[in-house]
Protein backbone atom coordinates (compact mmCIF):
# COMPACT_ATOMS: atom_id res chain seq x y z
CA UNK A 1 0.00 0.00 0.00
CA UNK A 2 2.85 2.41 0.79
CA UNK A 3 3.94 2.68 -2.84
CA UNK A 4 0.42 3.75 -3.79
CA UNK A 5 0.30 6.79 -1.49
CA UNK A 6 1.36 9.29 -4.14
CA UNK A 7 0.49 7.23 -7.19
CA UNK A 8 -3.21 7.53 -6.35
CA UNK A 9 -3.09 11.04 -4.82
CA UNK A 10 -4.77 13.80 -6.80
CA UNK A 11 -4.18 16.64 -4.33
CA UNK A 12 -0.73 16.80 -2.73
CA UNK A 13 0.95 19.11 -0.23
CA UNK A 14 4.75 19.20 -0.52
CA UNK A 15 6.76 20.64 2.36
CA UNK A 16 10.48 21.43 1.98
CA UNK A 17 12.79 22.32 4.86
CA UNK A 18 15.19 25.22 5.24
CA UNK A 19 18.39 23.22 4.77
CA UNK A 20 17.21 22.00 1.37
CA UNK A 21 15.79 25.32 0.16
CA UNK A 22 18.87 27.32 1.18
CA UNK A 23 21.65 24.78 0.55
CA UNK A 24 22.43 24.38 4.27
CA UNK A 25 21.81 28.07 5.02
CA UNK A 26 23.89 29.60 2.27
CA UNK A 27 20.92 31.31 0.61
CA UNK A 28 18.11 30.32 -1.74
CA UNK A 29 19.23 27.34 -3.84
CA UNK A 30 18.07 28.13 -7.38
CA UNK A 31 19.00 24.71 -8.74
CA UNK A 32 17.13 22.77 -6.04
CA UNK A 33 14.01 24.93 -6.28
CA UNK A 34 14.19 24.67 -10.08
CA UNK A 35 14.24 20.88 -9.85
CA UNK A 36 11.20 20.75 -7.57
CA UNK A 37 9.30 23.25 -9.71
CA UNK A 38 10.01 21.19 -12.85
CA UNK A 39 8.61 18.11 -11.11
CA UNK A 40 5.61 20.03 -9.78
CA UNK A 41 4.81 21.27 -13.29
CA UNK A 42 4.89 17.68 -14.61
CA UNK A 43 2.56 16.57 -11.81
CA UNK A 44 0.20 19.46 -12.61
CA UNK A 45 0.21 18.49 -16.29
CA UNK A 46 -0.82 15.00 -15.14
CA UNK A 47 -3.91 16.47 -13.50
CA UNK A 48 -2.58 16.65 -9.95
CA UNK A 49 -3.19 19.66 -7.73
CA UNK A 50 -0.11 20.62 -5.72
CA UNK A 51 0.50 23.04 -2.85
CA UNK A 52 4.07 23.91 -1.78
CA UNK A 53 4.89 24.73 1.85
CA UNK A 54 8.38 26.16 1.88
CA UNK A 55 10.76 27.15 4.65
CA UNK A 56 13.89 29.17 3.99
CA UNK A 57 12.92 32.82 4.45
CA UNK A 58 15.03 33.37 7.57
CA UNK A 59 18.17 31.79 6.07
CA UNK A 60 17.80 33.83 2.89
CA UNK A 61 17.19 36.99 4.92
CA UNK A 62 20.34 36.37 6.95
CA UNK A 63 22.33 36.12 3.74
CA UNK A 64 20.84 39.34 2.35
CA UNK A 65 21.48 41.16 5.62
CA UNK A 66 25.04 39.87 5.85
CA UNK A 67 24.50 38.02 9.12
CA UNK A 68 26.88 35.09 9.61
CA UNK A 69 25.13 33.59 12.62
CA UNK A 70 21.44 33.06 13.30
CA UNK A 71 20.20 35.73 15.74
CA UNK A 72 18.42 34.76 18.95
CA UNK A 73 16.18 37.81 19.32
CA UNK A 74 12.68 37.22 17.96
CA UNK A 75 12.43 40.67 16.35
CA UNK A 76 15.67 40.06 14.44
CA UNK A 77 14.47 36.65 13.26
CA UNK A 78 11.23 38.24 12.13
CA UNK A 79 13.14 40.99 10.30
CA UNK A 80 15.27 38.36 8.56
CA UNK A 81 12.11 36.49 7.54
CA UNK A 82 10.59 39.64 6.06
CA UNK A 83 13.71 40.33 3.99
CA UNK A 84 14.22 36.71 2.96
CA UNK A 85 10.61 36.10 1.95
CA UNK A 86 11.15 38.44 -1.02
CA UNK A 87 13.92 36.30 -2.45
CA UNK A 88 12.22 33.01 -1.62
CA UNK A 89 8.98 33.83 -3.41
CA UNK A 90 10.78 35.47 -6.33
CA UNK A 91 12.72 32.25 -6.92
CA UNK A 92 9.61 30.06 -6.88
CA UNK A 93 7.78 32.47 -9.18
CA UNK A 94 10.69 32.52 -11.65
CA UNK A 95 11.20 28.75 -11.72
CA UNK A 96 7.51 27.90 -11.97
CA UNK A 97 7.01 30.43 -14.77
CA UNK A 98 9.83 28.73 -16.71
CA UNK A 99 7.57 25.69 -16.82
CA UNK A 100 4.42 27.60 -17.71
CA UNK A 101 2.90 27.63 -14.24
CA UNK A 102 1.45 30.52 -12.28
CA UNK A 103 2.24 30.88 -8.59
CA UNK A 104 0.84 32.71 -5.58
CA UNK A 105 2.32 33.64 -2.21
CA UNK A 106 0.18 32.75 0.80
CA UNK A 107 1.36 33.63 4.31
CA UNK A 108 -0.50 31.91 7.13
CA UNK A 109 -0.40 31.81 10.90
CA UNK A 110 -1.69 29.06 13.15
CA UNK A 111 -4.37 31.54 14.25
CA UNK A 112 -5.67 31.67 10.68
CA UNK A 113 -6.40 27.97 10.85
CA UNK A 114 -7.69 27.91 14.44
CA UNK A 115 -10.41 30.52 13.79
CA UNK A 116 -13.21 28.92 11.78
CA UNK A 117 -14.05 32.04 9.75
CA UNK A 118 -10.41 32.61 8.77
CA UNK A 119 -10.08 28.87 8.18
CA UNK A 120 -12.89 28.99 5.61
CA UNK A 121 -11.44 32.11 3.99
CA UNK A 122 -8.01 30.50 3.65
CA UNK A 123 -9.54 27.29 2.36
CA UNK A 124 -11.63 29.12 -0.24
CA UNK A 125 -8.59 31.06 -1.45
CA UNK A 126 -6.39 27.99 -1.81
CA UNK A 127 -9.04 25.90 -3.55
CA UNK A 128 -9.76 28.76 -5.96
CA UNK A 129 -6.06 29.05 -6.80
CA UNK A 130 -5.88 25.30 -7.46
CA UNK A 131 -8.97 25.41 -9.65
CA UNK A 132 -7.28 28.10 -11.76
CA UNK A 133 -4.11 26.05 -12.14
CA UNK A 134 -2.07 28.33 -9.87
CA UNK A 135 0.40 26.74 -7.46
CA UNK A 136 0.27 28.26 -3.96
CA UNK A 137 3.62 28.70 -2.19
CA UNK A 138 2.88 28.86 1.54
CA UNK A 139 5.02 29.96 4.44
CA UNK A 140 4.20 30.93 7.98
CA UNK A 141 3.89 34.67 8.47
CA UNK A 142 7.04 34.95 10.57
CA UNK A 143 6.85 38.71 10.83
CA UNK A 144 3.83 38.52 13.14
CA UNK A 145 4.23 35.16 14.93
CA UNK A 146 7.08 33.15 16.33
CA UNK A 147 5.67 29.60 16.58
CA UNK A 148 7.40 28.37 13.42
CA UNK A 149 10.67 30.02 14.42
CA UNK A 150 10.66 28.21 17.77
CA UNK A 151 8.99 24.89 17.12
CA UNK A 152 8.18 23.36 13.79
CA UNK A 153 10.18 24.47 10.76
CA UNK A 154 6.80 24.39 8.99
CA UNK A 155 6.21 20.66 9.47
CA UNK A 156 3.10 21.42 11.51
CA UNK A 157 1.99 24.03 8.98
CA UNK A 158 2.35 21.47 6.19
CA UNK A 159 0.02 19.11 8.05
CA UNK A 160 -2.48 21.88 8.78
CA UNK A 161 -2.51 22.85 5.11
CA UNK A 162 -3.07 19.20 4.18
CA UNK A 163 -6.09 19.24 6.52
CA UNK A 164 -7.22 22.59 5.14
CA UNK A 165 -7.31 21.62 1.47
CA UNK A 166 -8.27 17.98 2.14
CA UNK A 167 -5.10 16.67 0.52
CA UNK A 168 -4.69 13.02 -0.28
CA UNK A 169 -1.04 13.05 0.72
CA UNK A 170 1.60 15.14 2.47
CA UNK A 171 5.20 14.85 1.26
CA UNK A 172 7.86 16.13 3.65
CA UNK A 173 11.17 16.58 1.85
CA UNK A 174 14.05 16.67 4.28
CA UNK A 175 17.82 16.20 4.46
CA UNK A 176 17.42 12.61 5.70
CA UNK A 177 16.44 9.48 3.81
CA UNK A 178 13.47 8.88 6.10
CA UNK A 179 12.73 7.48 9.55
CA UNK A 180 15.02 5.06 11.39
CA UNK A 181 14.35 3.03 14.53
CA UNK A 182 17.20 5.01 16.18
CA UNK A 183 19.65 7.74 15.21
CA UNK A 184 21.78 6.06 12.50
CA UNK A 185 24.65 8.44 13.25
CA UNK A 186 24.94 6.99 16.75
CA UNK A 187 23.52 3.49 16.41
CA UNK A 188 24.95 1.33 13.59
CA UNK A 189 22.11 -1.12 14.18
CA UNK A 190 19.41 1.45 13.43
CA UNK A 191 16.72 -0.01 11.18
CA UNK A 192 15.16 1.97 8.33
CA UNK A 193 11.37 2.25 8.57
CA UNK A 194 9.90 2.06 5.09
CA UNK A 195 6.25 1.98 6.19
CA UNK A 196 4.22 2.43 9.38
CA UNK A 197 0.86 3.67 10.59
CA UNK A 198 0.75 7.42 11.22
CA UNK A 199 0.19 8.14 14.89
CA UNK A 200 1.58 4.83 16.13
CA UNK A 201 3.02 5.50 19.64
CA UNK A 202 6.29 3.70 18.93
CA UNK A 203 7.13 6.23 16.20
CA UNK A 204 7.39 9.07 18.71
CA UNK A 205 9.58 6.90 20.94
CA UNK A 206 11.93 6.28 18.00
CA UNK A 207 12.26 10.02 17.45
CA UNK A 208 12.97 10.80 21.08
CA UNK A 209 9.54 10.91 22.67
CA UNK A 210 7.01 13.69 22.94
CA UNK A 211 9.18 15.57 25.43
CA UNK A 212 12.32 15.40 23.34
CA UNK A 213 14.45 18.50 22.89
CA UNK A 214 15.22 17.70 19.26
CA UNK A 215 16.01 20.79 17.24
CA UNK A 216 13.78 22.70 14.85
CA UNK A 217 12.49 20.49 12.09
CA UNK A 218 13.75 17.28 13.73
CA UNK A 219 12.21 13.92 12.91
CA UNK A 220 9.80 14.16 15.84
CA UNK A 221 8.06 17.20 14.31
CA UNK A 222 7.62 15.24 11.08
CA UNK A 223 6.12 12.25 12.89
CA UNK A 224 3.72 14.54 14.75
CA UNK A 225 2.87 16.30 11.47
CA UNK A 226 2.06 12.93 9.89
CA UNK A 227 -0.19 12.13 12.85
CA UNK A 228 -2.01 15.44 12.39
CA UNK A 229 -2.37 14.97 8.63
CA UNK A 230 -3.77 11.47 9.21
CA UNK A 231 -6.56 13.09 11.22
CA UNK A 232 -8.10 14.21 7.93
CA UNK A 233 -7.18 11.00 6.10
CA UNK A 234 -3.93 12.14 4.43
CA UNK A 235 -0.95 9.78 4.43
CA UNK A 236 2.57 11.21 4.71
CA UNK A 237 5.84 10.39 3.00
CA UNK A 238 9.16 11.55 4.51
CA UNK A 239 11.93 11.47 1.92
CA UNK A 240 15.32 12.94 1.02
CA UNK A 241 14.70 16.12 -0.94
CA UNK A 242 17.78 15.77 -3.14
CA UNK A 243 16.86 12.30 -4.36
CA UNK A 244 16.75 12.66 -8.18
CA UNK A 245 13.18 13.26 -9.40
CA UNK A 246 11.88 12.27 -5.98
CA UNK A 247 8.35 13.61 -6.53
CA UNK A 248 7.95 12.04 -9.96
CA UNK A 249 9.24 8.69 -8.78
CA UNK A 250 6.94 8.74 -5.76
CA UNK A 251 4.03 9.64 -8.05
CA UNK A 252 4.87 6.67 -10.27
CA UNK A 253 4.60 4.33 -7.29
CA UNK A 254 8.27 3.89 -6.42
CA UNK A 255 8.96 3.19 -2.76
CA UNK A 256 11.18 6.06 -1.58
CA UNK A 257 11.54 7.24 2.01
CA UNK A 258 9.20 6.42 4.86
CA UNK A 259 5.45 6.18 4.29
CA UNK A 260 3.31 6.93 7.35
CA UNK A 261 -0.15 5.76 6.40
CA UNK A 262 -3.47 7.21 7.53
CA UNK A 263 -5.66 4.51 9.05
CA UNK A 264 -8.94 6.26 8.17
CA UNK A 265 -10.10 7.17 4.64
CA UNK A 266 -10.10 10.88 3.86
CA UNK A 267 -13.84 11.46 3.66
CA UNK A 268 -14.63 9.42 6.77
CA UNK A 269 -11.89 11.18 8.74
CA UNK A 270 -13.16 14.64 7.85
CA UNK A 271 -16.76 13.79 8.67
CA UNK A 272 -15.74 12.29 12.01
CA UNK A 273 -13.69 15.37 12.87
CA UNK A 274 -16.62 17.65 12.13
CA UNK A 275 -19.07 15.48 14.05
CA UNK A 276 -16.88 15.14 17.15
CA UNK A 277 -15.01 18.39 17.58
CA UNK A 278 -17.17 21.29 16.50
CA UNK A 279 -19.64 23.08 18.75
CA UNK A 280 -23.09 23.86 17.40
CA UNK A 281 -23.76 27.61 17.07
CA UNK A 282 -27.20 27.86 15.49
CA UNK A 283 -29.52 26.24 12.96
CA UNK A 284 -31.46 26.65 9.73
CA UNK A 285 -34.78 25.04 8.90
CA UNK A 286 -35.15 23.72 5.35
CA UNK A 287 -38.06 22.74 3.14
CA UNK A 288 -38.80 19.21 1.96
CA UNK A 289 -37.05 19.72 -1.38
CA UNK A 290 -33.80 20.83 0.23
CA UNK A 291 -34.02 17.99 2.75
CA UNK A 292 -34.38 15.45 -0.05
CA UNK A 293 -31.37 16.85 -1.91
CA UNK A 294 -29.26 16.61 1.26
CA UNK A 295 -30.36 13.15 2.35
CA UNK A 296 -31.01 11.38 -0.94
CA UNK A 297 -28.65 13.05 -3.39
CA UNK A 298 -25.77 14.21 -1.17
CA UNK A 299 -26.05 17.78 -2.44
CA UNK A 300 -24.88 21.03 -0.83
CA UNK A 301 -27.38 23.19 1.05
CA UNK A 302 -28.44 26.21 -0.99
CA UNK A 303 -30.09 29.24 0.67
CA UNK A 304 -33.12 28.94 -1.61
CA UNK A 305 -34.15 25.87 0.40
CA UNK A 306 -33.93 27.65 3.77
CA UNK A 307 -37.01 29.31 5.27
CA UNK A 308 -35.92 29.95 8.86
CA UNK A 309 -32.64 30.91 10.57
CA UNK A 310 -32.27 30.18 14.27
CA UNK A 311 -29.69 31.69 16.63
CA UNK A 312 -26.72 33.94 15.93
CA UNK A 313 -23.62 32.63 14.19
CA UNK A 314 -20.66 33.76 12.12
CA UNK A 315 -19.21 32.53 8.86
CA UNK A 316 -17.29 29.34 9.63
CA UNK A 317 -19.42 28.34 12.63
CA UNK A 318 -21.06 24.94 12.80
CA UNK A 319 -24.82 25.02 12.46
CA UNK A 320 -27.53 22.37 12.38
CA UNK A 321 -29.82 21.76 9.44
CA UNK A 322 -33.32 20.89 10.62
CA UNK A 323 -36.57 19.79 9.05
CA UNK A 324 -39.87 21.56 9.70
CA UNK A 325 -40.67 19.14 12.55
CA UNK A 326 -37.40 20.04 14.32
CA UNK A 327 -35.48 16.86 13.41
CA UNK A 328 -31.74 17.41 12.86
CA UNK A 329 -30.84 16.31 9.34
CA UNK A 330 -27.21 17.41 9.23
CA UNK A 331 -24.68 19.87 10.53
CA UNK A 332 -21.82 21.71 8.88
CA UNK A 333 -19.67 24.80 8.43
CA UNK A 334 -21.70 27.76 7.22
CA UNK A 335 -20.41 30.07 4.50
CA UNK A 336 -22.58 32.93 5.77
CA UNK A 337 -23.38 34.57 9.10
CA UNK A 338 -26.87 34.37 10.57
CA UNK A 339 -27.59 37.95 9.52
CA UNK A 340 -26.54 37.21 5.94
CA UNK A 341 -28.42 33.91 5.93
CA UNK A 342 -31.64 35.68 6.86
CA UNK A 343 -31.18 38.04 3.91
CA UNK A 344 -30.55 35.33 1.32
CA UNK A 345 -32.97 32.67 2.61
CA UNK A 346 -35.44 31.60 -0.10
CA UNK A 347 -33.32 33.39 -2.73
CA UNK A 348 -31.35 32.11 -5.71
CA UNK A 349 -27.59 32.69 -5.90
CA UNK A 350 -28.11 35.17 -8.73
CA UNK A 351 -29.77 37.50 -6.20
CA UNK A 352 -26.96 37.43 -3.61
CA UNK A 353 -25.04 40.41 -4.94
CA UNK A 354 -28.16 42.57 -5.02
CA UNK A 355 -29.15 41.55 -1.48
CA UNK A 356 -25.73 41.45 0.21
CA UNK A 357 -23.78 43.93 -1.90
CA UNK A 358 -21.30 41.23 -2.96
CA UNK A 359 -21.26 37.80 -4.56
CA UNK A 360 -19.82 34.91 -2.53
CA UNK A 361 -20.31 31.14 -2.43
CA UNK A 362 -23.59 29.85 -3.90
CA UNK A 363 -23.94 27.32 -1.07
CA UNK A 364 -24.92 28.06 2.50
CA UNK A 365 -23.11 24.84 3.45
CA UNK A 366 -20.97 23.03 0.88
CA UNK A 367 -21.42 19.25 0.81
CA UNK A 368 -17.71 18.80 1.71
CA UNK A 369 -18.40 20.66 4.96
CA UNK A 370 -21.64 18.82 5.75
CA UNK A 371 -22.20 15.81 8.02
CA UNK A 372 -25.51 13.99 7.81
CA UNK A 373 -27.13 13.19 11.16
Amino acid sequence: MSVQVLKEARRIVVKVGSSLVTNEGRGVDAEAIGNWCRQLAILAADGRQVVMVSSGAIAEGMKRLGWATRPKEIHELQAAAAVGQMGLVQMYETKLREHGMGSAQVLLTHADLADRERYLNARSTLLTLLQHGVLPVINENDTVVNDEIKFGDNDTLGALVANLVEADALVILTDQRGLYSADPRRDPGARFIDSATAGAPELEAMAGGAGSSLGRGGMLTKILAAKRAAGSGASTIIAWGREPDVLLRLASGEAIGTALLASTPKLAARKQWMADHLQLRGAVVVDAGAAAKLLDEGKSLLPIGVYEVQGEFRRGDVIAVRSADGRELARGLTNYSSAEARLIARKASADFERVLGYAAEPELIHRDNLVLA
